[in-house]
């Protein structure tokens, strides 16, 4: 997942559960934690399939954000870019 395609959005959470996510946020973990959880929910209740477009999204995301695929450019496009684009229609539908 791009993170320029991310919206904003907040839930009313349990004192405890907000109280575990203040943990995470200090090693900027809270974020991702929620929206990885929703995703999968929303995704339905196909466990192997939500975790398959998990694993897809995780993989777009390290060739995005990797520096040296950055600096190389094809058509003034960076490569990461372009890769992680491809590597995001491997997932299920």
């Amino acid at each position: 997942m791009v993170r320029k395609n991310l919206i904003p959005y907040s839930v009313y959470l349990p004192a405890e559960y907000h109280e575990r996510l203040r943990v995470d946020a200090k090693e900027r973990k809270a974020s991702s934690i929620v929206r990885e959880a929703v995703i999968m929910i929303l995704d339905g209740g196909d466990v192997y399939k939500s975790a398959y477009n998990k694993g897809i999204s995780d993989a777009a995301e390290v060739v995005y954000a990797c520096k040296e695929a950055q600096m190389v450019a094809v058509n003034r496009r960076d490569i990461g870019a372009i890769l992680a684009e491809q590597i995001n229609l491997l997932e299920m539908p």
